[in-house]
């Protein structure tokens, strides 16, 4: 178990455990009414959003069956459970379902980036971290068409995909809205970049933030952040 301040979360199953990517995403990224986490896990993305976001309902979708326990068992056992829905299946099908219908706010996902390393012998891990299983093409194509006008994207990507992804999201129409470069400790560089990308027209800011100080102590920032949800 993991154990967030209003949750917790299991992740016997999930090939991808909670880390600090799904921290620093589930509190940054922008919410609305209607959520979706494509890619779900262990589903702490979906809580995390639904801690925040009191009023809204969170559709969270994975087509990892071992994932689908974990975040079964986590929604089902958190205080936002009536707000929580679950479904087995791949975004490509999630799409043909529900595009035009019900339309989305609010889409995140910690995506699967490795493009070109050796995949994992696990195929539930190589699964949630080779982009062969869901191309950044698929993951924003299907965005795009998922979110009511102006509804926002936020995403979270190492330096070394970033120009790829950024290409696929400007021709797919989207405008990035707020960038955040993430640095570990002031003396390195951005190790991720937080996306947060809209449906529409819109002005664009960026910030660059530490984890850690100099002498490798959480930063002010990172406390502050991560506050509701972890004892730091």
């Amino acid at each position: 178990m993991f154990h967030f301040k209003q949750f917790d979360i299991r992740q016997d199953h999930a090939a991808m455990k909670v880390g600090t990517d799904s921290d620093l995403l589930g509190a940054l990224a922008e919410g609305g009414e209607r959520i979706l986490d494509i890619g779900t896990g262990t589903g702490v993305l979906a809580l995390m959003m639904a801690q925040r976001f009191p009023k809204a309902n969170i559709t969270a979708i994975d087509i990892d069956a071992d994932a689908i326990l974990d975040a079964s068992y986590n929604f089902s056992h958190s205080p936002f459970a009536d707000r929580l829905t679950l479904h087995h299946c791949s975004l490509k099908d999630f799409v043909k379902v529900r595009v035009k219908v019900n339309l989305f706010d609010s889409i995140l996902c910690n995506p699967p980036y490795f493009d070109k390393s050796l995949e994992a012998p696990d195929k539930g891990r190589a699964r949630a971290r080779h982009t062969s299983s869901l191309p950044f093409s698929e993951l924003i194509e299907s965005a795009y068409e998922l979110l009511q006008d102006d509804g926002i994207f936020s995403v979270i990507l190492p330096p070394e995909v970033l120009p790829t992804f950024s290409a696929h999201a400007l021709i797919t129409g989207f405008w990035l809205k707020h960038c955040y470069k993430i640095k570990t400790v002031p003396s390195k560089d951005p190790k991720r970049y937080i996306l947060i990308y809209q449906k529409g027209r819109t002005d664009s800011q960026e910030e660059t933030v530490c984890l850690r100080n100099a002498d490798n102590t959480f930063s002010d920032w990172h406390n502050r952040l991560l506050a509701e949800f972890l004892t730091c």
